[in-house]
This record gives structure tokens, sequence and C-alpha cells, in this order.
């Protein structure tokens, strides 16, 4: 079997890993149905003019000397908006394989957005990085879909989040219905970027988070040898003894719990999963459960 983790790591063609993550995946983003061309087969109806030809039923019109259009149920058009935070501690990497957290989350989103543009939904993209918002408009289409993955593709991890004021501006979409699809580590909470999902929660947009560890973060499993620095603040070094795994495990729970909590108040589903994770796993689970994973530790 192919490894993900190093597929992920090894090629900069996303097509390549959507295609690999999504083999076998059911497909869907959003309830809500309206009738048309769609994905999942409703009814016959007789044809009318202006009917697209290869809607008709060719075996069903053999047996019944009419013409029948095959009626399905699709997705209604709900914009799908992706939001990347590409700040420093994305770049936090796997100790069991060649990832970092930037990468797993790069194709998370990029086979969301794949998902989105096979339903016919407009979709667009937010990239939180280096105290900016890169904004790639919502539409709908193969174009932007490439446009998307191009982005995806050449989005480095540096800096820290936008500020407030910023992010406000950049997520204008909230005044329609829109799918919101959140990607991170959230290691800054509360923040701009919380702040501004939590109010898209609250102003009734369906947002689901995906927060993103590696296993030596989720565990404490440092190199004690080695010396840490914060890759966003660059305040102070740390080695990582006994003594300090203790108390790093003991802020991280209580760092995490505070941020399951905020989401369940505001009835945000947030997974918790870790980069070593099969990606088709999480992405299902993102995709089709609304749930509150617990973090393990």
């Amino acid at each position: 079997m192919l490894d993900s983790g190093a597929l992920i790591a090894h090629t900069t063609k996303l097509e390549l890993v959507i295609r690999h993550v999504l083999a076998g995946l059911g497909h869907g983003i959003h309830a809500g149905r309206e009738r048309g061309a769609g994905v999942e087969f409703s009814e016959y109806r007789a044809y009318a003019p202006g009917d697209e030809w290869r809607r008709v039923d060719w075996k069903l019109m053999a047996r019944a000397d009419r013409y029948f259009v095959r009626e399905a149920e699709r997705d209604s058009h709900v914009a799908v908006w992706l939001v990347l935070d590409a700040t420093a501690s994305m770049l936090e990497p796997s100790r069991s394989m060649p990832l970092t957290k930037l990468q797993y989350a790069r194709v998370i989103l990029a086979c969301v957005a794949a998902i989105a543009q096979r339903q016919g939904d407009a979709f667009g993209l937010v990239v939180c990085q280096g105290e900016r918002a890169h904004v790639t408009p919502a539409a709908r289409g193969p174009r932007q879909l490439q446009r998307v993955l191009a982005q995806l593709n050449r989005t480095e991890a540096e800096g820290t989040l936008p500020g407030q004021d910023t992010l406000r501006a950049s997520l204008h979409f909230s005044a329609a219905p829109s799918a919101v699809f959140v990607a991170g580590d959230f290691l800054d909470w509360p923040s701009p970027l919380s702040e501004a999902v939590l109010r898209l929660r609250r102003m009734r947009h369906d947002v689901r988070a995906l927060c993103l560890q590696t296993e030596a973060e989720v565990e404490g499993g440092f190199d004690p040898a080695l010396a840490y620095r914060d890759p966003e603040w660059g305040e102070g070094v740390f080695r990582f003894g006994p003594d300090v795994r203790a108390a790093y495990l003991r802020n991280r729970d209580a760092h995490f719990a505070q941020v399951v909590a905020d989401c369940r108040k505001n009835d945000l589903p947030m997974l918790c999963a870790r980069i070593e994770q099969a990606p088709g796993e999480v992405l299902r689970t993102w995709l089709n459960k609304r749930v509150y994973a617990a973090v393990r530790t």
C-alpha cells in the first residue's frame, strides 16, 4: 500500500494526492436538497425542450418509446470556504514520517475543494499567513480548483496570525450561507482566528474545525537533547527534560480543554487529529460526523 505520509511529503502535485485520499471515500459536504442535474438519482420525468440530452435515459426510451430525463436531487449551492492556518507553528514535523502539519492541512483542504468542485458548489480559500490573509475568491468549476490547488501548493508556513480587522475584512462571505472548513493547530487560542470562527458559527454558518497535532505534541515525545524555540514569537530556548515534559502536558491539556469547551459552547464541531493518521480516515470523519473529539493524552 502507498504510504500517505510519504506521498504527501514527496509530491507537489496535489491532484495525485487527492486521487489517493479520495479513493473509496463517499462524497458530500452539506445537506439541503434541490432538484436538477445532480449526483443522487431521484425519479424520471418526461423530456422537455431545453433539457440536456446527456440526462436522457436511453435504455428507458428504448422500452417506452418516449424520452425521459433522469431527475436527481443535489446539494443546494452553499458556498464552501476553506480557511488555512499557515503560521510558523504549522511547520512542526512528525517525528515518525517526513511530514509537517502544514503539508497535511493542505491535503485535507485540497480534498474538500475537490469534493466541492464535483458537487458544483462555489468554493474559495483564505490563507492566514505572516500577519496577512490571502483570499482566493469563491467560484465554481475545474479552473477554480486549479487556482485553489496552486495557492495551497505555494503556501509556506511563516509568521503569526493576521489581526482581527484584517480577518474581518477577509471573511466578507459571512453575509451569505456558507460551509466553512478551518484547518490549523489552534495553539494560539483565543486569537483573532478563533474569534472569527466562533463569530461565523454564531451567525449560523456551518463551521467545522480541524485541529492538527503531531504525536510528539500530544504525548510530549520531544528529544531532550535538542533545544526548542517558539517558532512564531522566538521567545526563549527550552530543553525537554522529564520535569519540563510533565508541566508541558499539564499546560497542553488545560489549553485544549478550553478550546474544546469554547467550541462546544458555540456548537462548533472540532475534530482533533494527529498528522500521523491516514488522511482518508480523518477526512471522512470531518465531513460526515459532527463530533467533538476529546484530546488524547
